[in-house]
């Protein structure tokens, strides 16, 4: 079962970026096309990695992608046509790109120069892509935007507190902020693993270690001989809901997506499809500004 890989790769596959982990830049909105690096300016780890991660994704998206990620996410924000939209750590603009074509105003942001560039030039000028920080408030004005969308980054940022309480100062208040990550209670890099029991004959997760905050370096891309590395940061869901109650963001929705992958026919395979089923690859949360005149200490 390859899901595992997918986790390697997906930072890769998904996105996205360690580009969100430090990085002390940049920029104004920029949607010009073919931009150069900027002289002096301190490349991110997903700069080096932006070529290979751009031709896997492509214009569309990877399988995961399109199946799952991206209409699931969609769903959850409940857009309506024009309404305004953050892609928070876009990448090279593959989600931008499937929101725009839903008929959305769509903006994007991520801290690989690379990547934007790459994002600018396949995608259409009307989407406006930023080279910055989202740590830094002042990137966006306040209540900006209807929905900010977060696709498999948050895990490869290492520290998440500050860019969620820009994402609830950006919303407006009945706005919706989505984020996708691999499940933190399933998929960490190299502390979880399939088993096969043969007593049972099914398939299992075991997983080695999950309640420690953990720093995780992914070869990338992952290839024989590449010496290029980003980095994914596993927390737990305690973690993860302790961070969004602290920047005034209420969990408004949980939902758990499994992989539709199937395996080749086999003694095993229909052991792998259930465990696929039961066993969820994705974890998606909805969350919403809390009202001003609310307690969430009550």
């Amino acid at each position: 079962m390859q899901e595992v890989f997918l986790i390697f790769c997906f930072k890769i596959i998904l996105l996205k970026k360690s580009t969100r982990s430090k990085v002390q830049t940049r920029g104004k909105p920029s949607s010009g096309k073919g931009s150069r690096r900027s002289p002096g300016r301190e490349s991110t780890l997903w700069d080096q990695a932006a070529r290979w991660y751009d031709a896997l994704v492509g214009d569309h998206g990877s399988g995961y992608q399109k199946d799952i990620i991206m209409p699931g996410a969609t769903k959850l924000m409940n857009l309506k046509k024009g309404n305004r939209v953050l892609d928070l750590a876009c990448g090279q603009g593959v989600f931008s790109r499937y929101l725009l074509a839903k008929g959305m105003q769509v903006e994007g942001l991520d801290t690989s120069e690379e990547l934007i560039r790459l994002a600018c030039q396949r995608s259409k000028p009307s989407i406006r892509f930023h080279l910055a920080d989202a740590r830094k408030k002042d990137t966006f004005k306040e209540s900006h935007f209807d929905a900010v969308a977060c696709l498999l980054a948050l895990q490869n940022m290492e520290e998440i507190e500050s860019t969620l309480q820009n994402v609830a100062r950006w919303l407006k208040p009945d706005g919706r902020f989505v984020m996708v990550v691999t499940h933190p209670c399933f998929r960490i890099p190299r502390q979880t693993h399939w088993g096969w029991d043969e007593e049972k004959k099914i398939e299992y997760r075991r997983v080695d270690r999950y309640a420690s905050d953990l720093s995780i370096p992914i070869i990338t891309p992952p290839l024989a001989g590449s010496s290029g590395h980003t980095l994914t940061y596993h927390r737990s869901l305690q973690n993860y809901f302790t961070a969004l109650a602290g920047a005034g963001l209420w969990v408004a929705s949980l939902q758990e997506w499994a992989s539709k992958k199937e395996s080749q026919p086999g003694k095993r395979a229909k052991a792998e499809n259930r465990a696929r089923k039961e066993i969820p690859l994705f974890l998606s949360l909805c969350a919403r500004p809390v009202p001003a005149n609310f307690n969430i200490n009550r």
